[in-house]
């Protein structure tokens, strides 16, 4: 199972991506990203917990972005797996 949050405010969305992200920890999954715009494109990706790219995270501010939970189903969980599903442009 994956998940994906998305959010657009005037206040910092990063701890509201990584929020939304922990509560659908439940579904399963095994790497979780984020890309938000600050004023460029920015993306964190980590292979295993959200408390991880929640750490990774720290200090990151944007009012628009996306983050995602996912089951690599083709090929191992890693960074470079990983970085082919997180996309924003």
């Amino acid at each position: 199972m994956c998940g994906i949050v998305a959010a657009i405010s005037k206040q910092n969305i990063v701890p509201v991506l990584i929020e939304g992200l922990s509560k659908l920890e439940y579904r399963g999954y095994d790497s979780a990203g984020l890309a938000v715009l600050n004023p460029k494109l920015t993306r964190l990706r980590s292979v295993g917990r959200v408390a991880e790219l929640s750490a990774m995270a720290i200090g990151l501010q944007s009012n628009i972005g996306i983050a995602h939970t996912r089951w690599a189903t083709h090929g191992e969980p890693s960074e470079r797996n990983l970085a082919k599903s997180v996309t924003m442009e």
